[in-house]
């Protein structure tokens, strides 16, 4: 395990500002308060608030207003360039699932062959498949109807059969890519993508089964609540005349997954880029090209085996893209911001502080992210700017412990999200629950899936 004290934190570019540590130090404060304040009172769309809190900081730094612009620019736009094409296409997949009733056969099929004692583990295996390729909210939207349908069919407990397919959903937004987040923590860091992602899952498995399954069982108990009937949904699947096959659905939606993968195992076997073999593995593999090759497969065996008609396939990316506009310059503000924190030397601040603290890399990164997240609300937001952050501890370390570092932020992004989290209110909403309720239940899932996380980081870094 790298320690802080090991490594020196190095920026990306030369500092826009000469300011020091408790200068620097009140910046961040005022920055990160400022986005808070105008996200959760002033309910501020989440790009005008990081945009404003960046040039804050910047301000505060005491660096030239000019300065702080063009870095808050430069993040922004190579934030977009690494992520953007990777966010449209995981959402015009998503939108083919959806619309054509694959999300719905992978539902009916695990749900038919599940007895009712392993309900919340087949609830967990359906929220990571259908998670896989989507955003967070996009996936409950989609989940709903399935988690009321079997909570009202077994005459579950809600809270039993929702927190499994809610820990499903957030540990692949938190830990696997292609999701945002730990996308661009995998750009910000230079971390391998497949490594990364193969130590995603082995991390997201046993996270995911203490915050999903296991913890439902108390979660039940203390929120023992009913299915609302008014949340109910229509499936995609009743207008239609045919849905894919599950096989078929299941085969499109992991083929990215695998081609990832496959490209990590060839780099690891082979480790020679002038090998052929490895060359065309790193084309197959990099997510764009896997992603893209998901989404044409995906017109066949999703859309055309639903009986969509060449419009109804146009028609269908078409709107799978719009919705994706706020989210990406979401994200795109996010690295705007990082930048500027990078840029200002607030790495450089962290690591003067802390370095006779001996605090772990990893723990530390976690840390980062945890701050970031409950100042925030946003689990995307905290992956990146704590990425800009802990970049430097990267210098030096191992490929394994530069991925491991990735999943460190991710799991501290997912801590204990509350009220100023858009994520809180949407499980409120459609689990119809008051605020102590969804502290209790989704609240305390996050968190214990966030320190699972951590503690499988830690683990793996002593073993790898």
């Amino acid at each position: 395990m790298t320690s802080l004290s090991v490594e020196m934190l190095a920026a990306d570019a030369e500092p826009i500002t000469s300011a020091g540590n408790a200068q620097l130090g009140i910046a961040v404060v005022l920055g990160i308060a400022v986005i808070v304040v105008l996200i959760a009172k002033f309910k501020l769309h989440a790009f005008l608030a990081l945009t404003i809190g960046a040039l804050v900081l910047g301000a505060v730094a005491g660096a030239p207003l000019d300065k702080a612009i063009t870095s808050f620019t430069t993040g922004l736009g190579s934030t977009v360039a690494s992520t953007g094409v990777l966010i449209a296409l995981g959402s015009i997949l998503g939108k083919l699932l959806a619309d054509s009733g694959g999300a719905d056969r992978i539902v009916d099929t695990i749900i038919a062959k599940a007895s009712p004692k392993k309900m919340p583990w087949a609830m967990v295996l359906i929220a990571a498949v259908i998670g896989l390729p989507i955003f967070f909210e996009v996936g409950i939207v989609l989940l709903i109807p399935v988690v009321l349908m079997v909570a009202k069919r077994g005459n579950y407990s809600l809270m039993r059969i929702g927190i499994p397919a809610l820990a499903g959903l957030s540990v692949m937004h938190g830990l696997v890519p292609p999701h945002p987040g730990p996308l661009v923590a995998v750009d910000a860091l230079h971390a391998n993508l497949g490594i990364t992602l193969a130590l995603g899952i082995v991390v997201a498995i046993p996270s995911v089964i203490v915050a999903g399954p296991l913890f439902a069982r108390y979660a039940a108990r203390w929120v023992d609540v009913k299915a609302p009937e008014e949340m109910t949904p229509k499936r995609a699947s009743d207008d239609l005349e045919k849905t894919p096959g599950f096989f078929a659905t299941v085969a499109t939606l992991l083929l990215p997954v695998v081609l990832m993968l496959l490209k990590a195992i060839v780099d690891i076997i082979i480790d020679d880029p002038t090998d052929l073999t490895q060359r065309v593995f790193d084309v197959i593999g990099n997510p764009m090209f896997a992603l893209l090759v998901a989404c044409l497969l995906g017109l066949f065996t999703l859309g055309r085996a639903a009986g969509f008609t060449r419009e109804r396939l146009s028609e269908t990316v078409e709107k799978s893209l719009m919705p994706i506009a706020g989210v990406l310059l979401i994200v795109a503000a996010g690295g705007g911001f990082k930048q500027v924190l990078v840029d200002a030397g607030v790495g450089q601040m962290i690591l003067d502080i802390s370095k006779d603290w001996s605090i772990p890399a990893l723990l530390l990164a976690w840390l980062i992210a945890v701050i970031i997240r409950l100042a925030t609300g946003s689990a995307t937001v905290a992956t990146v700017s704590a990425a800009g952050l802990a970049s430097g501890l990267a210098d030096g370390m191992s490929t394994t412990h530069v991925a491991l570092m990735v999943l460190a932020i991710g799991a501290g992004s997912l801590f204990f999200s509350h009220v100023n989290d858009a994520g809180f209110w949407l499980v409120k909403g459609y689990f119809g629950l008051d605020v102590g309720q969804t502290v209790k239940t989704w609240s305390f899932m996050e968190t214990i899936l966030s320190v699972m996380g951590l503690v499988m980081v830690l683990l793996l870094s002593l073993i790898l």
